[in-house]
């Protein structure tokens, strides 16, 4: 599952403000914009839930897990991440170009059968409005933690469908970018443009690109926040952790006291770490059994149950301080698993004029950092297209991660609740 791929970026996500000036052209005046102007993206009609929206909601969240489940799979010991949301957000908006046979497979791919192009495209800018608009604070807007940014580069020899581009804009605020695929200035547009977006943390993803390459459609998900309880640095203490690799040293941060949200059932322990600005992290201990196992089994369903059931305890959270950087993971075998079908040829005929296209491959790269003030995570999505519960417990509890757990890091959306953003598991803090 780990290797460098020849491919085109399909990184994630939104853009608020969008401009230009992120995509200036080099010297030799190569690229430029497909301009089109975006409709305001879809707020909530408070105490009124879309039905069609909460479906894709739910099934972007169902997406996550059964997407963990096969790459997880050849992970082994070693620690994991990735962005389920980085690759569900730009899939979806490939359904308004897939081939009519295929647009019904992509949308079951994604978790959202039953429901329309129409619906998938509302939902994809409902989420993007809740997950996206900057917090609002004591009547005054401050500081948003998550940016999620889309783009489609398309080659200049080909000319992208105005209406595949407009949708783009106005629901997934997707700007459209022309580049030379035959040349080197596409390679630094791109790598470029990932950079920019996520903090300079995602950086040379692409070396070269296939020849027949005439479509990158980019996702790029970045976030950064701190607690809202911080742990105190000089709690942390070095202990040992239980891999299955064999034990070895971790640094592990402590919370300690009253009024606590917890859950427990018969098979794992899971306390959420609240940010400062909205969002969360679930930790999730299996009492028996490794971390990879217990990935494999989650559903949105036992998910949502485990949020539905915490209480407020008294107890103690050992949690070792952590950084995963993944090398560039295939995604092609695993999304052919969930039946996206757009590695068909042929399968892509509304997103340029003059050639129906297919995806040739998918990769992602991604990385999370844990400490005692606060958690960054990013990701950049790449896919290139060519041609051709238990009762609470009546003592304090004690959860010590020692040994190989689970970590799910989401934010809120109006119909949906908790969105999934990243998942993973520590085998190896």
């Amino acid at each position: 599952m780990r290797k460098t791929v020849v491919l085109v970026l399909f990184i994630g996500a939104l853009l608020l403000a969008f401009s230009c000036e992120l995509f200036n052209g080099d010297n030799n005046g190569s690229i430029s914009i497909v301009n089109v102007n975006a409709n305001a993206l879809l707020a909530p009609s408070y105490g009124e839930v879309d039905p069609a929206v909460k479906t894709a909601a739910a099934g972007a969240n169902d997406f996550a897990f059964r997407l963990g489940k096969e790459l997880v799979k050849d992970y082994g010991d070693k620690n994991f991440v990735f962005s389920p949301y980085s690759v569900w957000l730009p899939l979806a908006a490939l359904v308004n170009a897939a081939e009519s046979q295929h647009k019904a497979a992509l949308l079951g791919a994604l978790g959202a059968r039953g429901i329309t192009e129409d619906d998938i495209n509302k939902a994809a800018s409902r989420m993007l409005y809740d997950l996206t608009n900057a917090r609002d604070e004591g009547g005054r807007d401050h500081y948003n933690p998550l940016k999620i940014v889309n783009a489609i580069f398309v080659d200049k020899r080909v000319t992208l469908r105005r209406d595949f581009a407009q949708t783009y804009m106005d629901f997934y605020r997707g700007s459209s970018i022309n580049v030379d695929f035959s040349t080197r200035d596409a390679v630094d547009a791109v790598n470029r443009w990932a950079s920019n977006n996520t903090e300079g943390l995602i950086t040379d993803l692409v070396q070269q690109f296939e020849p027949l390459t005439l479509s990158a459609i980019a996702n790029a998900i970045y976030f950064s926040d701190r607690w809202s309880w911080e742990f105190e640095p000089t709690d942390t203490k070095e202990d040992v952790f239980h891999a299955s690799a064999g034990d070895s040293r971790a640094f592990y941060m402590l919370h300690e006291g009253p009024n606590q949200t917890y859950y427990e059932d018969s098979k794992v322990q899971a306390i959420p770490l609240a940010f400062k600005h909205s969002a969360g992290m679930y930790i999730v201990l299996p009492k028996t059994g490794g971390a990879e196992a217990l990935l494999s089994s989650m559903t949105s369903e036992y998910f949502a149950e485990i949020q539905s059931n915490t209480f407020q305890a008294e107890g103690k959270l050992l949690l070792p301080r952590f950084s995963i950087e993944n090398d560039t993971m295939d995604l092609k075998e695993s999304l052919e698993a969930l039946g996206v079908s757009l590695f068909e040829e042929n399968s892509i005929t509304g997103l340029i004029q003059e050639y129906p296209l297919y995806l040739t491959a998918a990769v992602q790269k991604a990385l999370i950092r844990v400490d005692e003030k606060g958690t960054t995570a990013a990701a950049v999505t790449v896919m290139a297209a060519s041609n051709t519960s238990m009762p609470p417990p009546n003592v304090p509890f004690e959860m010590i991660c020692n040994r190989p757990f689970m970590f799910i890091l989401y934010d809120y959306t109006y119909e949906g609740g908790a969105q999934i953003l990243f998942t993973g598991i520590v085998n190896q803090p």
